[in-house]
């Protein structure tokens, strides 16, 4: 089944994506079998079922296996929309991998080295670089529904004029809303800059009902819809530091803590924390107010000095 949903991609995309990963996810086979059916495509999917490469990697392929336009107004082929501009972000820096895998491929193979850039238009980008990005587009521009707007009603629109590929990321975040009402309308806008509309990939976590999130992806077209089933699993442990929190004596208390001399039962939460956060690459530790967060945060760097 993994060879059969690689078919359609160059021997270059085939062979980065071997050498990656060891099988495509379910939410990639069916995103990759709608996109080859040329359907627009909202997959359905939560956090690391690889839902980003499902959508971009059949745009990489195609940008890397055919070349630009000759005019370069129109090299900008692939748009990404995401309404969150860190998220834009870390897909950028995601996407450095397969970029940088396909070529290397593709030189081993003895094929052409695609040249494909990459480009972000947020609130955040210098005034020069817009310019730039207007004159002179990326292959693909990450950009969020506000910066699309602006773009749309200015001289820079030039530069969508060769889009191909509208990837939409988070869809369930902003369909509903007064927010996701604007990003249609000017989705709507680009349709109409387009010898045809773009083909449309949204990308959504687990949401319902998900027809409607796919009536708001494409109101006009046909959606295909990848909701690969999934199970939740928790790992949840209770753990109190302590054996018995009726009796703390003998426990530590830090002078001036809250409650004096009594003994107290922070010196083993602090210290079964540092214990956690030690043994794991990544920890989220919640408090109930700032001030306490930056005292905790304080005792933990010491205890982990002391160590």
């Amino acid at each position: 089944m993994a060879g059969a949903a690689l078919d359609s991609f160059s021997p270059a995309t085939r062979s980065w994506f071997a050498g990656a990963f060891r099988t495509p996810t379910p939410a990639q086979e069916g995103a990759w079998r709608a996109i080859g059916e040329g359907s627009d495509v909202l997959v359905v999917a939560p956090t690391g079922s690889g839902k980003t490469l499902a959508a971009f990697l059949a745009a990489l392929d195609r940008l890397a296996s055919t070349p630009p336009p000759a005019e370069p107004k129109k090299r900008c082929r692939v748009l990404y929309v995401s309404p969150l501009k860190a998220l834009a972000v870390d897909v950028e820096r995601n996407l450095r991998s397969p970029l940088t895998g396909i070529r290397q491929e593709s030189a081993r193979l003895g094929l052409p080295e695609p040249d494909i850039r990459v480009g972000i238009r947020s609130g955040d980008t210098p005034p020069a670089e817009r310019r730039a990005l207007a004159t002179r587009p990326p292959d693909i521009l990450i950009t969020t529904p506000e910066s699309l707007f602006l773009m749309l009603t200015s001289a820079s629109r030039e530069a969508l004029t060769g889009i191909e590929t509208v990837i939409l990321d988070e869809v369930h975040a902003v369909a509903g809303t007064k927010r996701g009402a604007h990003l249609a309308l000017s989705l709507e806008r680009l349709d109409e800059l387009l010898p045809r509309p773009a083909t449309r990939i949204g990308l959504s976590a687990t949401v319902r009902p998900v027809e409607e999130v796919a009536r708001y992806l494409a109101p006009r077209g046909r959606v295909e819809i990848v909701q690969p089933p999934s199970d939740k699993e928790f790992d949840l442990s209770v753990v109190v530091p302590v054996d018995d929190m009726g009796e703390l004596g003998g426990s530590p208390a830090t002078e001036g803590r809250e409650g004096g001399d009594k003994p107290s039962i922070w010196p083993h939460v602090e210290e079964r924390i540092v214990d956690l956060v030690q043994a794991h690459r990544s920890t989220i530790v919640f408090a109930n107010s700032r001030r306490l967060a930056e005292r905790l945060c304080n005792r933990l760097n010491e205890i982990a000095y002391e160590r």
